[in-house]
């Protein structure tokens, strides 16, 4: 496999053609602690740019808006070639219950505070970003919709949302001639494979491109951290916030620092570092689109795109697949079984295939 940013990819069911690795810019500005200065943030939007790169994910709430506004400097001069994702839901004001949430009346004030920030007339895709079980879907699709028609958003989207309530929102949209979901944004990587079982097939199936976050598991497919750190003290851990996040997150296992062994295996024997092997991998997968990178340095993202040159054998490929594997978990597992593969009725044999 070798690809270059510019080998575009449609987006889900659309004719939006992205490049198959998305900058994530939630690395643009330090307020949560970490991150990228000013100067920095632009070295990595140039980069991206400069190599024909042309798909960018932030949200309102990324480092408190400084994402936003530090884009909408920086894509001045490249608007009407750059698809700029962001999302809306999550950024709350104390005091005022309807600042967050999914409903109509933070779906229109988000967007026009987007709007501003990312000193744009328009938002080429717009994500719900963190389903609530509150909220009446009728409502998300026709306020969505609504703001389609107004020119002010021109695609819509959702993550973080369960395989079933997406399955049924993009039906109604459907149904009601609404302006359909074209993405999906989900936590996918070798060490979080459960997408698998639901919502990657799903998304097939339903005509949603696959996006996903966090692609190297918040930095441990990279090789960054070492069993010590599992029992590491505040002092030896340094003042490094995502380092904190991450070992408070659980992120760091037995299982996923045997997943990292193997992709460091594989990794010395193509001649690429351990994080061009957890992307590629990504990029791999036919239910994938294009995984968001969160470089923080130029040169992290130099390596990140590293990735689209990265060519797995079959037996390098078996060998993550064996040490990353999941339970799929019923019905998966049942119907996937060799007494559902074959079944013969009188004289004709009927083979179905996963």
């Amino acid at each position: 496999m070798s690809l270059t940013l510019d080998t575009y990819r449609l987006l889900g069911r659309s004719g939006l053609r992205i490049s198959p690795l998305a900058l994530g810019a939630a690395t643009f500005g330090t307020e949560w602690g970490w991150g990228a200065e000013h100067d920095d943030a632009r070295k990595l939007f140039d980069l991206y740019v400069e190599r024909g790169g042309n798909f960018i994910d932030t949200a309102g709430t990324y480092t408190n808006g400084s994402s936003e506004r530090l884009l909408g400097e920086f894509t001045r001069d490249h608007r009407e070639s750059l698809v700029l994702a962001t999302k809306y839901t999550t950024l709350r004001r104390p005091g005022d219950p309807n600042s967050g949430g999914p409903h109509r009346k933070n779906l229109f004030a988000s967007v026009e505070a987007s709007l501003r920030r990312l000193n744009t007339d328009y938002i080429d895709l717009l994500y719900l970003h963190v389903w609530d079980f509150t909220t009446p879907v009728e409502e998300i699709l026709r306020g969505m919709d609504d703001l389609v028609r107004q020119g002010k958003v021109l695609y819509v989207a959702i993550s973080n949302a369960p395989a079933w309530q997406v399955a049924r929102m993009q039906t109604i949209a459907d149904l009601r001639g609404w302006s359909p979901l074209v993405a999906l944004q989900i936590g996918y990587n070798l060490i979080e494979r459960t997408g698998e079982r639901d919502l990657i097939p799903m998304a097939r199936e339903m005509g949603l491109g696959v996006v996903p976050w966090s692609p190297l598991a918040g930095g441990v497919l990279t090789g960054k951290y070492s069993r010590d750190d599992l029992t590491a003290t505040d002092g030896a851990l340094g003042d490094g916030t995502r380092k904190r996040v991450t070992i408070a997150n659980g992120a760091l296992t037995e299982r996923n620092f045997a997943i990292v062994d193997v992709v460091k295996e594989v990794a010395t024997e193509l001649g690429r570092t351990p994080a061009q092997v957890g992307l590629a991998w990504t990029l791999q997968n036919p239910g994938v689109t294009a995984p968001i990178i969160g470089a923080r340095t130029p040169a992290q993202l130099e390596d990140n795109l590293g990735a689209l040159e990265v060519g797995f054998t079959a037996s390098q490929l078996a060998r993550l697949d064996e040490a990353s594997a999941i339970e799929l978990g019923f019905p998966h597992d049942l119907l996937a079984g060799d007494a559902m593969r074959a079944e013969t009725h009188g004289d004709m044999k009927i083979e179905t295939r996963r």
